[in-house]
């Protein structure tokens, strides 16, 4: 999170235009989302805790050059670089919470999760701007160096080493063709937002439906397939990646256009607005404890259609600010929406890993933080479109459309109320 503020300061530290460095941003989240379910599939057949410090060690060295290159094409490559090992974070973080947590508990584990990813995103700004103000951007990068170290030794001493899955096969060329289906798909939506040349955006979309077909060709009789179509034919594991994918996309429409809306409409300024969208994400690290131990006694369903109905409500209630609405006013709402957002999180993230068997927990793992990359992307994607709609009310019009998605989320999360999301053989795990 903490890359996002030095973009500014990149760009012109570089001599670039914004738009080129916004590059700094996309190499990073391309290579995640192409990567992510490759490395759960290498997880699978590795185990989770190798696939995870190779990643810790990959992003500590990948920060370390994003700190020493001086031109924007070596910056993008050593941010790709750290994309790949984010990936791998975040592909085996859920499979090593439920190898830690017995399945009584981890609604508790999961909760705790969403707490410290909370106190991430909303701390990121604020460390950012403190760093800025003592040094150059590349001290942003350089500040991960010693807390990856530090984070991989704690991680050899102490994870689970779960023995690895020879029987799970690892499909070289499979997983190469999904990584770029997954990356073109990803740029054809990004570039068709951002009004860039048809034929581009077709020949992208292209390659990513002929890349889809040979992948659903190729792993048709695989036992444990790299793209999860074997769980996804779970109801409740669909239905809980459906509800992650609309959730987030609200989350992307809120924290792209409420920028927008905050600085245009209500004519509050860069730092006012960045403080107000903190109180967002702090009310979601803080509920989302509690939303996982309550995760444990009451169906996530239930926990996940409520919160997201109150989601949707705080979407309502963020667009029909009046621009002389009071800074308790707009905090009040951001904070009913961080908490509608915390009732959903932690219970849906329960739900995907209790739905998945034990054996596959990598690939459920991957999948939810595919999910939501995947939903965030949507939104600003929406927000585009929004301003392109819209004109000038195009950041208002986003937060209405999150009302939208986030009763589609509701929708979705209800639907699980048919199945029993709970139970699977670990139910019975000490």
């Amino acid at each position: 999170a903490i890359a996002n503020t030095a973009l500014p300061s990149i760009a012109q530290d570089l001599a670039v235009s914004p738009e080129a460095a916004i590059w700094v941003i996309n190499a990073y989240q391309l290579v995640i989302v192409a990567s992510l379910l490759p490395l759960a599939a290498l997880g699978q057949r590795f185990g989770a805790r190798r696939v995870f410090l190779f990643g810790v060690a990959l992003f500590s060295l990948s920060s370390l050059c994003c700190a020493l290159v001086n031109g924007l094409a070596a910056l993008t490559a050593a941010r790709a670089l750290q994309g790949l090992g984010a990936a791998g974070i975040m592909a085996m973080n859920l499979a090593m919470v439920r190898q830690i947590y017995p399945a009584r508990m981890l609604g508790r584990g999961v909760g705790l999760n969403a707490f410290v990813v909370g106190i991430g995103y909303t701390s990121g700004p604020s460390l950012a701007a403190l760093i800025l103000s003592l040094g150059p951007w590349p001290w942003l990068f350089a500040i991960n160096v010693p807390l990856c170290g530090w984070a991989w030794v704690l991680g050899r001493r102490h994870l689970p080493r779960a023995e690895s899955n020879r029987s799970a096969a690892f499909d070289g060329p499979l997983a190469a063709v999904l990584a770029v289906t997954l990356g073109a798909a990803l740029l054809a939506m990004t570039q068709a937002t951002r009004g860039q040349a048809w034929a581009t955006v077709a020949a992208l979309a292209t390659l990513a439906t002929l890349g889809a077909l040979w992948v659903r060709q190729r792993q048709r009789h695989q036992a444990q397939p790299i793209w999860p179509s074997d769980l996804l034919r779970l109801p409740a594991f669909a239905l809980s990646v459906l509800t992650s994918i609309s959730s987030f996309a609200t989350q992307g429409l809120a924290f792209v256009g409420l920028p927008f809306f905050l600085e245009q409409s209500l004519h509050r300024d860069t730092v006012e607005s960045g403080l107000l969208l903190s109180t967002w994400a702090l009310v979601v690290a803080l509920t989302g404890p509690w939303a996982g131990r309550w995760s444990d006694r009451v169906r996530p369903a239930v926990l996940g259609s409520v919160g997201l109905l109150g989601l949707g409500v705080g979407m309502g209630l963020l667009a029909s600010l009046q621009p002389d609405a009071s800074t308790l006013d707009i905090s009040w709402r951001m904070a009913w929406c961080g908490l509608g957002f915390g009732l959903f999180q932690s219970p849906n993230l329960k739900a995907i890993m209790s739905s998945t068997p034990p054996e596959r927990s990598s690939g459920g793992s991957g999948m939810i933080a595919l999910a939501r990359l995947s939903g965030q992307t949507i939104g600003a994607a929406l927000v585009a479109c929004c301003f392109a709609w819209f004109d000038h009310n195009g950041a208002q019009a986003a937060l209405w459309l999150g009302c939208l998605t986030a009763s589609l989320a509701a929708v979705f999360s209800a639907s699980r109320l048919r199945f029993n999301a709970h139970m699977t053989l670990e139910e019975n795990r000490p």
